[in-house]
């Protein structure tokens, strides 16, 4: 018995490590097939809501894409938007840009005891380090990898509000077994999903206009791109937040000078990214949607490893939806527990 239980868990580290390495080279496959089950899952209150109203499933599914195509439009015409804003900058603006950017390097070589560049050749060895030619031919590939993504991802978000993949059903027959139960989970599932998206767009919608209007304040170039870009990158859990400071504290540089104006800056971006991702968003969270940093961050590392940049985009949602199933089962509840953020008790009061 002891060897057959030892073959078992040997036989489900396999399968375990097996899953994910198909999930890893599968990527094309599995992440417009997850991002779309959660885009699904945020537009059944709205199917719901159609069909109480008698509104026909085949016309629900079109207004719901009408609804999604009208979002993607609205997030390109931000895009265009923000391109335009660079294509229209004063060109004395890169000039002085490359001049401040060849100045902080000769300045960083002189404190480190190096020999001082050029202005020229400091410029042509930051675009070596970087690559930028390869990194333009990269971003081609990106374009026409995400459009590939979007149509895979459009498509297969039709099979989910057609129910031709139906997630409640995939529970019950697969993962819980019982019906009763396994609608509790999916709608558990549906709520927490929706609270985490409405609270993380709000967020990141005003930690973007906060960076935008911190650069009209201070004259920084591009106000549009850096509240598009830190709206955007705020979905990344934690550290997203953290590149938005930094990128734009690198790019005042060119711009500011090194004196209080510049740490001025710094501070309020940095406020503004405390003050709504460090204190409102875990309020508007609440204690329903409570995982452990620790458990952010593993999870945060592990899918961004699996999927890039979209896995890290839904580490957060997918560990929600391992910790709802996770608590379902006696023997998995403690690993769930393990998942959850520390609890707040009520004070204890004391009897006379």
């Amino acid at each position: 018995m002891k060897d057959l239980k030892t073959t078992n868990r040997l036989l489900l580290v396999i399968v375990i490590a097996l899953s994910f390495y198909l999930l890893k080279v599968l990527s094309f496959i599995f992440v417009p097939l997850v991002f779309s089950m959660f885009i699904a899952l945020l537009f059944l209150p709205l199917m719901r809501w159609l069909k109480n109203r008698g509104v026909p499933r085949v016309m629900s599914i079109v207004i719901s894409l009408i609804v999604f195509a009208g979002v993607i439009y609205g997030g390109i015409e931000i895009f265009a938007l923000a391109s335009r804003e660079i294509r229209n900058a004063d060109p004395e603006f890169f000039v002085k840009a490359q001049e401040k950017i060849a100045y902080l390097i000769t300045s960083g070589q002189e404190m480190l005891g190096m020999p001082i560049s050029s202005q020229e050749e400091a410029i042509k060895d930051v675009a070596e380090q970087f690559k930028v030619v390869d990194k333009l031919g990269g971003a081609f590939g990106a374009v026409s990898n995400l459009l590939s993504m979007t149509l895979t991802t459009i498509f297969f978000t039709v099979l989910w509000l057609a129910e031709s993949i139906n997630v409640q059903k995939l529970l019950q027959n697969f993962v819980l077994r019982k019906e009763f139960t396994s609608v509790k989970t999916f709608m558990k599932i549906e709520s927490e999903l929706i609270t985490f998206v409405k609270v993380k767009f709000l967020v990141s919608l005003f930690t973007g206009i906060g960076f935008s209007l911190a650069c009209l304040a201070f004259d920084v170039s591009f106000p549009i791109f850096w509240g598009l870009f830190a709206f955007l990158i705020n979905f990344v859990q934690m550290i997203g937040s953290i590149i938005s400071v930094v990128c734009l504290t690198v790019f005042a540089l060119v711009e500011l000078d090194p004196s209080g104006t510049l740490l001025l800056f710094v501070l309020i971006i940095t406020g503004v990214q405390a003050l709504f991702g460090g204190i409102i968003e875990p309020v508007m969270m609440g204690k329903s949607f409570s995982i452990n940093v620790i458990a952010i961050l593993v999870m945060l590392m592990f899918w961004g490893f699996i999927w890039g940049i979209p896995g890290m985009i839904m580490s957060i949602p997918i560990t929600v939806f391992i910790k709802i199933i996770l608590d379902e089962f006696p023997n998995t509840k403690k690993i769930g527990s393990l998942l959850s953020g520390p609890e707040i008790k009520a004070p204890i009061k004391l009897k006379k």
